[in-house]
């Protein structure tokens, strides 16, 4: 028997030193299902906060660009936009209420965005 593997062979034992085992987190989980369990739920964060993010700044244009309120998916996102706001859509009163709305809700969508990104980084640093 040889150490170089033939043309048919599928596996072929190694040669070298056994590798060690991943180190157990306390409670006997590898590390690897924690990371993982960690950057599952920081994209989940990412996701949800682009998510709120996209509402707020699709109410922004509509209002800036004079959407119909009637229309179904306006109220959809009016709606969303009025929880998602974070009491920051009555921040700047401006002259003209489609600049005021575009601000305001431009600015609690860059807020969800840097938000999101800031939990989701600390819930993958301390899943490693």
């Amino acid at each position: 028997m040889t150490d170089t593997p033939e043309p048919g062979d599928r596996l072929v034992a190694s040669s070298g030193p056994p590798r060690p085992h991943r180190p157990a987190l306390p409670g006997g989980r590898p590390a690897s299902v924690r990371r993982r369990a960690a950057a599952l739920l920081a994209g989940l964060v990412r996701l949800l906060s682009r998510v709120a993010a996209l509402a707020l700044v699709l109410y922004a244009l509509f209002t800036a660009l004079k959407a119909n309120p009637g229309n179904v998916w306006y109220q959809l996102v009016e709606l969303l936009a009025s929880w998602l706001s974070l009491g920051l859509a009555n921040l700047f009163q401006l002259a003209d209420p489609r600049w005021t709305a575009l601000v305001n809700y431009g600015l609690a969508a860059v807020v969800w965005l840097i938000l999101g990104s800031a939990v989701a980084g600390l819930i993958r640093r301390a899943g490693s």
